[in-house]
């Protein structure tokens, strides 16, 4: 590997932990990071929808390589011991508030940007870092409710990274059976197609982060929240459709019975 490829993994790990639970400064810090990658991508000189998205399935294919997905064990133990549906709604909920933190932080610079019209020039980079962000907030939520539900994912970076984005673009659990999900290091060409759609999708719903002042950064806070929401909800009920064993009712702490009780 050179020394060019070293610093790009290393980048793109750097920018993937702003799926992590992070303060709001912590991940302003990430998503200027990812503004300045997609511009090194040459994403600030185009456009044209095609490219943005060619762009940001190569950035969103990087990324999903560094989103680190927690183990059962960890993530109980990162949630007072919650397991099933309890533990499930936990991950949704703090997905559903980092997604609407970038939004807001996008909106944000927007805002900045209106006061300055020739900086208008940046808005693809800008919906693209939104984007992106999201879409590996996405991504280790998708990941993580497989943990709960105790349905493995495909083992090495590469065939765990495309099960991950065929399952963010299908919006559902992964399917071992598709191809790409196992030993396959490259995602087929339907595939690349459904990511490339849903990315663009996400994109042209993120330009109400362009809004004056700061209704963009309100309205794009609030409608990532949804989305993510949205998303786990399909994600969660389609996992819980395979593995019904796993209870999505109430979880209580084992009680340590009292002396001479039986």
């Amino acid at each position: 590997m050179s020394a060019s490829d070293e610093s790009d993994q290393v980048r793109a790990a750097e920018i993937a932990r702003i799926s992590d639970d992070l303060g709001s400064a912590v991940r302003r810090t990430k998503i200027i990071a990812m503004v300045g990658e997609l511009r090194r991508r040459g994403l600030a000189w185009t456009a044209r929808p095609g490219a943005v998205a060619g762009i940001l399935l190569d950035v969103v294919g990087d990324l999903a390589r560094h989103v680190v997905v927690r183990d059962l064990a960890t993530l109980r133990e990162h949630h007072d011991g919650l397991d099933g549906g309890d533990l499930a709604d936990r991950l949704v909920r703090n997905a559903a508030r980092a997604s609407a933190g970038i939004g807001a932080a996008c909106g944000g610079v927007a805002a900045v940007e209106w006061a300055v019209p020739p900086t208008l020039l940046t808005a693809p980079v800008l919906l693209g870092a939104e984007t992106a962000g999201v879409v590996a907030v996405e991504l280790k939520l998708v990941g993580e409710l497989h943990s709960v539900y105790r349905i493995p994912l495909p083992e090495g970076v590469a065939p765990r990274a495309i099960a991950l984005l065929q399952a963010w673009s299908q919006q559902r659990g992964v399917n071992p059976l598709v191809s790409g999900a196992g030993a396959g290091a490259v995602l087929g060409t339907a595939a690349r197609t459904k990511l490339r759609a849903q990315l663009l999708k996400r994109l042209g719903r993120n330009l109400t982060t362009l809004g004056p002042f700061l209704t963009g950064a309100a309205v794009a806070s609030y409608l990532n929240q949804r989305a993510t929401r949205a998303l786990g909800q399909r994600v969660r009920d389609d996992l819980r459709r395979r593995r019904p064993a796993v209870t999505d009712g109430p979880t209580r702490p084992e009680m340590t019975p009292r002396p001479g009780q039986p």
